[in-house]
């Protein structure tokens, strides 16, 4: 399995709504990111970088590739996930998605240059 499949670290609902801790340590960048329906995003890796996912809202199909290996997944609302430096990863949303990521590092290096690597 080139990707990991993870989950929240706490989760509290009662009649008020809904509380979801994604992390308490481990990261140092947190993202929105909002796609619509249909579009093709990713199709890039990190050398450095783990990046996790959590799906806020929506449905997307991930596909995963390293060293030959090819892996394909469809996530949903509530799920999260981990992948490692190396693996390329490409989105294609089923439906309006939010998600959040996070990366253990962070992708803005210091000498301006990006831990982002487009195939």
């Amino acid at each position: 399995m080139l990707i990991q499949i993870i989950h929240p670290d706490f989760e509290f609902k009662d009649e008020r709504g809904t509380l979801v801790q994604l992390v308490r340590e481990g990261f140092q960048q947190f993202n929105i990111i909002y796609s619509k329906k249909g579009v093709l995003r990713g199709n890039h890796y990190h050398k450095e970088n783990k990046e996790a996912f959590y799906i806020i809202s929506g449905q997307l199909e991930l596909q995963v590739e390293w060293n030959g290996t090819k892996e394909n997944y469809q996530f949903k609302t509530g799920d999260m996930f981990l992948i490692p430096p190396f693996v390329v990863h490409s989105f294609y949303y089923i439906e309006n998605t939010y998600l959040a990521s996070m990366y253990n590092i962070g992708v803005e290096k210091e000498d301006n240059r990006k831990d982002i690597f487009i195939i």
